[in-house]
């Protein structure tokens, strides 16, 4: 495990290598839809945090989280295979949470593949629950499951009030 991980925004000169990565280890199979232009788009939008992790100046990790009202969508999310397994994805996870709660998030939404047995263990193991099942999500082919993490309690109703 990585005793510090250094996470910064990422700059317009990053969306190449962000794209890059999502299309080996995201997109591989499918139509590529994160190009440069699309992650650059989304490194200058007000409402998305584009968080990387370099080492000696090598991107290892990236993660892209976009706030609406009340919910954050985590809309991509990778770190190459080799620096896996060293507390980088969830340094970078964490971070993002964080974000997400200071900026008023209830939940976080997230996808993957059905078949993508260890991004659904990834945030399993960090409090997401699967939801839902979409067939053909991914190009028209791979199923989807849809996962939340709710960052605030439900609000419970409180005694009525009433007389007994």
């Amino acid at each position: 495990m990585t005793a510090t991980v250094q996470i910064s925004m990422a700059r317009p000169g990053d969306a190449v290598e962000i794209a890059d990565m999502s299309r080996r280890l995201i997109e591989h199979g499918l139509p590529w839809s994160w190009r440069p232009e699309r992650v650059a788009r989304s490194i200058a939008a007000r409402n998305t945090n584009v968080a990387v992790v370099r080492e000696q100046g090598v991107l290892v990790g990236f993660g892209i989280m976009e706030y609406w009202d009340e919910d954050a969508h985590l809309v991509l999310f990778a770190v190459r295979r080799e620096s896996r397994r060293r507390g980088i994805g969830t340094a970078i996870l964490h971070w993002l949470e964080a974000s997400a709660r200071v900026a008023g998030s209830e939940r976080i939404r997230v996808e993957c593949r059905r078949a993508n047995a260890a991004a659904r263990c990834f945030y399993n193991e960090h409090g997401y629950h699967e939801l839902s099942i979409r067939q053909r999500m991914y190009g028209g082919a791979d199923a989807g499951i849809y996962l939340e993490k709710r960052l605030r309690g439900l609000v419970t109703p409180g005694p009525s009030g009433g007389d007994s």
